[in-house]
């Protein structure tokens, strides 16, 4: 099998396997279809995208796979490539300022931000690095070296 129609194939399960589970459809008959579904084994398959998947991906095999052994292992593999797109999908969905970017410039919000609050001491010793480290302030420590936020 050529890399092409395993593409083709791929790219068709997600789009198949959206349209039933997450879009409304012309006229909102998806809707319909999932509400007629209920909320049994029919329901739960259209809810569920990774299983719907497995179930698209099962005739699309036998039209592309050329033999038993590509058939078994098209199989899962149209499935996983449509589930890849979609949390691909759904990444850029959920944040989608942040799904294009891979480094981020900190805000100035985030240069202003305080991240500990030392009182002055009456000695000039250097603090005491795990003063800070726990949130609570531990037993019998001397106030005024330094508080927590």
């Amino acid at each position: 099998m050529k890399f092409y129609w395993f593409l083709l194939g791929a790219l068709a399960v997600w789009r198949i396997t959206h349209l039933l589970n997450a879009e409304d459809g012309p006229g909102d008959v998806l809707v319909r279809l999932r509400r007629l579904a209920g909320t049994g084994f029919w329901g739960g398959l259209l809810d569920c995208f990774y299983c719907l998947s497995l179930w698209v991906a099962a005739p699309l095999v036998f039209l592309l796979a050329e033999n038993a052994k590509e058939r078994l292992l098209l199989w899962p593999a149209l499935s996983a490539a449509a589930i890849i797109l979609e949390r691909l999908t759904q990444a850029r969905a959920n944040h989608p300022a942040t799904a294009q970017a891979w480094y981020f410039e900190p805000t100035q919000e985030d240069k202003d931000a305080l991240l500990r609050r030392e009182e002055s001491r009456s000695s000039g010793a250097a603090p005491d690095l795990h003063e800070h480290v726990n949130a609570a302030p531990a037993a019998g420590r001397a106030t005024g070296a330094g508080s927590h936020i």
